[in-house]
């Protein structure tokens, strides 16, 4: 059975990085962007990642340039950006596809895992979000509009 430790993608800084590193960690996996509405939303996720860190969550960026072509900027300016204007310190991605043929594999998962509205797979938009248990596990998937701050319940019932 497949799990999401069973994947790897490059961090921001090039450097493969496999899944596997945050086995036994609950994950909020998220494709992010930076001229999106939805933006501000990283506040929200660097609270999660501050408040829940030392019980056990990570949050993991993914950015992506596939809605509205609202991630244009390369790792170094994504990374800058998101350090700058909302202090981000959780663990952020290399750009990726989450839609299409070229789609992450681990996107392509996580959407095979938890359908969206309607049992459509596909992303949406972004700042679209997978919680993922301790066993590696999609437990749930949030819409774009559910703000970081309304998934503290179920982020505390994943941690235990």
């Amino acid at each position: 059975m497949t799990t999401v430790y069973d994947f790897s993608a490059d961090d921001i800084d090039g450097q493969p990085r496999a899944l596997d590193d945050y086995r036994g960690k609950v994950l909020l996996i998220v494709n992010v962007a930076s001229k999106c509405g939805f933006t501000p939303q990283y506040s929200g996720l660097e609270k999660l990642w501050q408040d829940y860190r030392e019980r056990g969550l990570v949050v993991l960026g993914f950015p992506c340039d596939q809605f509205g072509h609202q991630e244009p900027g390369n790792e170094a300016e994504i990374k800058e950006f998101c350090s700058l204007t909302y202090d981000v310190d959780f663990p952020m991605f290399a750009k990726v596809d989450v839609n299409g043929s070229a789609a992450h594999p681990l996107w392509q998962w996580l959407k095979d895992e938890k359908g969206g509205f309607l049992g459509i797979d596909a992303i949406k938009w972004n700042f679209t979000k997978f919680l993922v248990g301790r066993d590696g596990k999609v437990l749930k998937r949030y819409a774009p509009t559910d703000k970081p701050e309304s998934l503290v319940k179920d982020i505390e019932a994943a941690l235990g």
